[in-house]
């Protein structure tokens, strides 16, 4: 690809191809009002950092499609091993049957999360429904264990753990997305994050006061996602951890999105010292490739289900679980952890973005600007017109999606010098009114 953006001007009004125009309007588009959203770009082709488009422009990624593409686009050695596993075996159903692929990659993942005991892998496609079985598990995990009442589980504001039901109703019920659903969810207790005395006292009197009703806690660790890029202390997470056992309740980790190097460490429960009961992969699990998404449960977790009842199994199995497919990326993608400086990339990242950004700390309209690891925020304290905003950044030659009240960059680890460069000032020209 030849990484020229100069087009970008002049071919915003080249015709769409015959494709594009004879089948859009049979689509629905996430997280759009279909009325007056812009039109959707149309993609021919993808390749490292770059994003290239039916009328000839490129795009210099901002954010790794939404935070997959870690090793950027078309990486050979994932496309080779998926090449290969599709030529003896796409897909193979997981009930009453395993394959290589999948084992192995178990096994890997459960290496990586040590030292502690994460060492059961559930396998599913999507991060929404790991943690639809986190939470199955937890709620089942004290019926198996005599406390059926235990059914509740405490979530935190700021929160986004997908858009299923289950994983809607542990997210933020106020500032995300999800309040027009409030009648189909269950009722979860939604607290602040135990950032300081108050707050945690505060959440200690809520714990107390459900006691007998809650299974278990679930975070976001180090970092806030979806609901708004919020950074926390790792204390949080230890005092979490201590409440966890204090009230005898599971502790579950969603590292959807801060898993596999995003934030400068492999796992945010590592550079916490703090390690869960379950955790849910997705993401960056595969680079981008192929859907796949892992519940990781602690051996005491798994060892309620351990029974000559089958009442006291766990009922889930998603039809394309642990595709064989997948988890040749998968595996792919862990050899190019091991293999490749991948934290080391992110930790040159993370300097580029604090430099970078930092200028626009002073702009009009700015709340915050803050920075870790491959992840960069620059929040205001509102968005007047999204839409028009993103179209700014298409403009300027990136691909870069704010959504809220930020801007946000979350690039591939792989991303070069000069196409970080290009973003930083792409960045900083749309926001000062430049481009």
């Amino acid at each position: 690809m030849s990484g020229n953006t100069s087009k970008n001007k002049d071919e915003i009004g080249a015709a769409p191809p015959e494709w594009y125009a004879a089948d859009l309007d049979h689509i629905w588009l996430p997280y759009a009002q279909m009325k007056s959203v812009s039109p959707p770009l149309a993609v021919t082709a993808t390749c490292g950092s770059r994003i290239v488009l039916a009328d000839g422009r490129e795009l210099i990624d901002g954010m790794a499609s939404w935070w997959t593409a870690c090793h950027g686009y078309n990486h050979p050695h994932i496309r080779s091993a998926v090449e290969r596993q599709l030529a003896t075996m796409p897909h193979v159903m997981f009930g009453g049957l395993v394959h290589e692929e999948a084992l192995k990659l178990a096994g890997r993942l459960t290496a990586m999360l040590a030292p502690g005991t994460l060492d059961r892998v559930f396998f599913s496609e999507s991060g929404s429904v790991a943690v639809e079985v986190a939470l199955k598990m937890a709620m089942q995990y004290w019926r198996n264990r005599g406390s059926p009442g235990r059914t509740r589980i405490v979530a935190f504001k700021g929160g986004y753990h997908g858009d299923t039901a289950g994983a809607m109703a542990v997210s933020d019920p106020q500032g995300g997305m999800h309040a027009a659903f409030r009648g189909l969810l269950p009722q979860q207790i939604v607290a602040d994050l135990p950032v300081d005395d108050a707050s945690t006292a505060a959440l200690e009197t809520v714990l107390g006061r459900h006691a007998g009703e809650i299974a278990a806690i679930i975070v976001e660790p180090l970092v806030q996602g979806a609901g708004g890029m919020r950074f926390h202390h790792a204390k949080a997470l230890r005092t979490l951890r201590a409440l966890a056992d204090r009230h005898e309740l599971l502790l579950i980790f969603d590292e959807i999105f801060t898993g596999f190097g995003r934030i400068g460490a492999m796992f945010a429960f590592k550079e916490a010292a703090v390690t869960p009961d379950i955790i849910t992969l997705a993401k960056a699990l595969t680079g981008g490739t192929l859907p796949l998404a892992a519940t990781v449960a602690s051996k005491h977790v798994f060892d309620a289900f351990w029974s000559d009842d089958p009442g006291r199994a766990l009922m889930h199995g998603p039809t394309f679980m642990a595709n064989p497919l997948a988890c040749a990326a998968a595996n792919a993608s862990l050899d190019l952890f091991e293999r490749e400086p991948r934290l080391d990339q992110v930790a040159k990242i993370a300097v580029v973005l604090s430099d970078g950004l930092e200028p626009c700390r002073n702009l009009p309209g700015v709340r915050d600007v803050r920075v870790k690891g491959a992840i960069g925020v620059v929040e205001f304290d509102h968005i007047e017109n999204l839409n028009e905003l993103r179209q700014r950044f298409v403009r300027a030659g990136v691909f870069v999606r704010p959504f809220g009240n930020i801007v946000y960059l979350t690039p591939a680890f792989t991303i070069t010098g000069g196409e970080l460069a290009m973003v930083m000032e792409a960045v900083r020209r749309v926001l000062t009114g430049r481009a």
